[in-house]
């Protein structure tokens, strides 16, 4: 009898958002994208897995963590910045609970997410011991989970796809990144918004990687039309694994009965009431203390309507809810399965599904229960939740393709990573590019304080090249943001480059962006270097 295969990935990646101690308390909004994160996601996440071995549950699911991500969860700045969130914000929960006491519904929803910011706490601190990376390398350690790698920076491979040093550098930094913070050798590698051009297959496959997955199109629109077309993996000529993945586009998180993150209360309450959270010249930002569901709209924003049930946000209903989207969401996916199986004369079948982090969590609190719910509907429904590695096991069978240029962001071809509103970046990031080629190869063999400048100049190339900049900007999603972080990285390449040019330097100057800027400990400015 055939087998039905599913493959789950989860992409977790933030952009390189750091500030010391000294200047966090000016940048409380973007700090705490990644604190919502870490509560809402990355420890609910360990739980689950956690959860799906204390069952021995037969699925593994697969996870991409950039290096940035990696860099910041395992910074004991950043660390201490998060535990004194968390300590604000349940001082806070306290003083909510308090203040909805007299309305019972909104009430109970502010102890039920005061007692999860508590739980939070505990399991980061007392569980996880404030290091959440070792204990995901643990899990892929025990095959519970499979990590692929990524690029060093989530940049835009297709964009360099004529400049293999770049490509180079990237690769081998994103695969170092899984052996430094992990213990573990990535065998998939995750292309950054599944953008593939032809020819970075040959710098995957140069590093040993042995699978990579694909827009659905790059398998439909090559010269060679796969037999079995998107149900079951492929390879290119240099025998590099190809599986190909529909972009998904959840819209779940609209249903009224799930929680409304729109309607926050941070946004709501006068700065007074929300001391210690938010302190005093801090812009506001979300608590997480919502109360009201998908149903309430602005429209609705009276005091006499905000009391009224149907509008109150209701656990028991949205967790109700998630049992009949799961249902068909897995619904959908196993009558696909069913009719390939079908057509290919009871062959086996594989599919495909790329999570982001954004989608599991923006827009929806419930996002990852509806996501355990999936797993657990597909293991009844007789689909086998497997990782990659673990349907390569005959890979020379594989049909060969020629795959074609496409993308998972947009209409499918990155058009909004190089558009009118930030196609000014890469003309920078280009010339940079071709800067570091040249002295990488200008000193090869340097020591001392040169090294260091080369060392750092590589980083802040890598950081310029993330392609989170030029998203943040396109989606006006903190643009200031973006730029200034953009611009400061490509000042400070430049500032390298002048340096190294006039053979002066300021060891201040450059001690304190090295302190600034921990990522890539491991840097080593050769990566950069010409092939031979």
């Amino acid at each position: 009898m055939a087998t039905k295969n599913i493959s789950m990935l989860v992409n977790f990646h933030h952009p390189y958002i750091r500030h010391s101690d000294e200047t966090a308390s000016d940048y409380v909004k973007e700090n705490s994208l990644l604190f919502d994160k870490i509560t809402n996601l990355y420890i609910p996440f360990l739980n689950m897995i956690s959860k799906m071995e204390t069952e021995k549950l037969d699925a593994k699911i697969a996870v991409v963590f950039s290096t940035p991500l990696c860099s910041l969860l395992s910074d004991e700045e950043v660390i201490r910045q998060y535990e004194a969130y968390l300590d604000n914000l349940i001082d806070f929960g306290k003083k909510e609970v308090s203040r909805t006491k007299n309305v019972k519904e909104i009430n109970k929803n502010a102890v039920q997410y005061l007692e999860k910011i508590l739980e939070t706490k505990r399991y980061f601190k007392e569980v996880y011991e404030e290091d959440l990376l070792k204990y995901f390398g643990n899990y892929a350690k025990k095959g519970i989970i499979e990590i692929l790698a990524t690029c060093g920076t989530y940049m835009f491979m297709p964009h360099y796809a004529d400049m293999s040093e770049i490509l180079n550098a990237q690769v081998e930094t994103g695969l170092y990144s899984v052996r430094h913070y992990f213990g573990v050798s990535a065998e998939g590698f995750y292309l950054p918004e599944l953008g593939y051009a032809p020819g970075i297959e040959k710098v995957l496959r140069m590093y040993g990687v042995n699978y990579t997955i694909l827009p659905s199109q790059s398998f439909l629109l090559g010269q060679v039309v796969p037999e079995k077309g998107i149900f079951a993996p492929a390879r290119c000529y240099n025998c590099l694994s190809l599986f190909a993945t529909d972009p998904l586009k959840l819209e779940y998180f609209n249903n009224p009965v799930y929680k409304n993150k729109n309607k926050d209360i941070a946004w709501e309450l006068e700065l007074d009431e929300l001391k210690p959270f938010i302190k005093k010249g801090q812009a506001r930002t979300s608590s997480g203390f919502c109360y009201w569901n998908n149903s309430f709209n602005d429209s609705d924003m009276n005091p006499k309507n905000m009391k009224k049930s149907e509008f109150i946000y209701n656990q028991e209903n949205a967790l109700s809810q998630i049992e009949l989207d799961s249902e068909d969401f897995v619904s959908a996916y196993k009558e696909k399965l069913d009719s390939a199986s079908s057509i290919l004369k009871d062959t086996d079948v594989s599919m495909t599904c790329v999570f982001d982090d954004q989608m599991l969590l923006k827009n929806w609190d419930e996002g990852l229960v509806w996501f355990e719910s999936v797993v657990r509907k597909f293991i009844s429904e007789g689909i086998r939740v497997t990782s990659f590695s673990e349907l390569l096991f005959d890979k020379f069978s594989l049909q060969k393709i020629t795959p074609y240029f496409a993308s998972g962001s947009a209409e499918s071809y990155g058009e909004d990573y190089l558009s009118s509103k930030n196609g000014w970046m890469i003309r920078y990031l280009r010339k940079a590019c071709e800067r570091i080629v040249d002295l990488a190869g200008r000193f090869p063999d340097d020591t001392g304080l040169k090294v260091r400048l080369l060392n750092l100049g590589s980083k802040e190339l890598l950081l310029a090249l993330s392609s989170e900049w030029a998203k943040m900007i396109e989606t006006n999603d903190y643009p200031e943001y973006a730029e200034k972080a953009f611009k400061d990285s490509i000042i400070a390449f430049t500032a390298v480059f002048d340096a190294l040019g006039s053979n002066t330097v300021s060891t201040e100057w450059l001690c304190n962006l090295e302190k600034e800027h921990p990522i890539f400990p491991w840097m080593n400015f050769r990566i950069f270097s010409k092939k031979h």
